[in-house]
């Protein structure tokens, strides 16, 4: 297995090693926001690199934007033209970037310095329903287990636009909604703050090639679209859903935020841990069939930081999808929908098997049912104003690891309405 060595100093169990390489948004006081890379604990500045001359986009400078968008657009091969030049200015036995020690100086800037921003531009967001187990677990709660998984759900990737004016990034505050709220004797819903608000374990994926209005994305070539993966949180208010979701799905109850990590992570960093999706029964229609493996072996993790003290509450793998990425897509595009650069396409609460590898709240309690104990001592149904939820991800193989950071969300107490 290669593995590359680079004159940065990264720790082993770094997220962020020259394997990975992930995109992101950051500012300082010095510095107005621009595009950086992560390696080890440091921020490469992709617009110094280019302004220098030394990178494939510097005819068409597309770095000094506070968005990735600009540089998603100039396509794939690009893409890897760049990924291919960021290593080997990296590597250690290259004395390009290494021995220019004016260079290295401004363009390395510690991560804990800098402030880090939305990563991409979202001119639309969707969510999908993705995992059987999270859906068959839900399923039950409400319709037993004899009916948990609709007729659909087998036959294609559900899912429903979101708000995409609400993705936020890691790090930014998330007031506690206000809604209508009905309880199951009740006559009337009240108008209340959310007593069950709940996190949803996700990734989601940044389209990276549009199509034209009318014209599908083939599945065999939907992963061509694609420039990489967040991590997602699809905050929910579950008491709100329940009484609005009827006749059309979410509404208010997911459009008052959903948090992403600060770095995408590019496809080709994660090539190495592409893996088989769990076997679909029934064969799905020929529109959606793959003849090569598009799931991806990622650990994922949920915490509740509680007054600063952690607990990990979930563990869990983004290979345990059912729906993959690809056909997530291409179900998107079938009928013509057009997507941009930048769209934002969430995978659906994660869940695995065990009953620590659910991916909300509404499954770890069982709606209620069972309580979570914390590291402080305190129990948890869902989650409380103060809390503050950390998802984390990683994918490893040997010595070679590509992480995703973190995304980090603390709940504030809802607005104050007099009515």
């Amino acid at each position: 297995m290669d593995t590359k060595k680079t004159f940065v100093p990264v720790e082993r169990n770094s997220d962020f090693s020259i394997h990975n390489l992930p995109y992101g948004i950051f500012s300082s006081d010095s510095l107005s926001p621009r595009v950086g890379v992560a390696i080890g604990n440091q921020i490469l500045d992709l617009s110094q690199l280019e302004s220098a001359g030394l990178l494939p986009t510097s005819d068409m400078p597309v770095f000094h934007n506070n968005t990735l968008n600009p540089f998603i657009s100039l396509g794939k091969a690009i893409w890897q033209q760049t990924r291919a030049r960021l290593q080997s200015l990296l590597d250690a036995d290259n004395p390009e970037l290494r021995d220019n020690q004016a260079l290295r100086a401004s363009a390395l800037i510690e991560q804990a310095i800098v402030q880090m921003h939305l990563p991409i531009h979202v001119p639309s967001y969707t969510d999908f329903y993705s995992s059987r187990e999270h859906a068959f677990n839900v399923g039950c709660m409400f319709r037993g287990p004899e009916n948990a998984l609709m007729p659909n759900w087998t036959e294609l990737p559900v899912g429903y636009n979101g708000r995409a004016s609400s993705v936020v990034v890691s790090g930014t505050d998330i007031v506690r909604p206000s809604g209508q709220i009905k309880a199951p004797d009740a006559e009337r819903p009240v108008f209340s703050p959310c007593r069950k608000l709940d996190f949803e374990l996700e990734t989601g994926f940044i389209v990276g090639r549009s199509n034209a209005l009318g014209k599908p994305i083939p599945v065999e070539e939907a992963h061509e679209h694609i420039f990489g993966m967040v991590l997602l949180n699809d905050w929910s208010a579950r008491d709100i859903q329940q009484w609005e979701y009827i006749p059309l799905g979410p509404f208010n109850s997911k459009t008052f935020g959903s948090s992403i990590s600060p770095w995408v992570v590019t496809l080709d960093a994660l090539e190495l841990f592409r893996c088989p999706a769990p076997k679909q029964e029934p064969l799905p229609l020929p529109y959606l069939r793959e003849t090569r493996d598009n799931n991806y072996d990622i650990n994922l993790e949920v915490s509740f930081d509680v007054a600063g003290e952690e607990t990990v509450i979930s563990k869990t793998n983004f290979k345990y999808m059912y729906w993959t990425m690809a056909q997530q897509l291409t179900h998107h595009a079938i009928s013509g929908c057009n997507m941009q650069v930048g769209d934002l396409l969430g995978s659906g609460t994660i869940s695995g098997k065990e009953k620590n590898s659910r991916g909300s709240l509404l499954e770890l309690t069982w709606n209620m049912s069972e309580a979570l104990t914390l590291q402080n001592g305190e129990s948890r149904h869902f989650i409380e104003d103060g809390d503050s939820i950390v998802m984390r991800g990683y994918a490893q193989k040997d010595n070679v690891r590509v992480g995703f950071g973190e995304v980090r969300g603390k709940v504030l107490p809802a607005h104050n309405f007099n009515f």
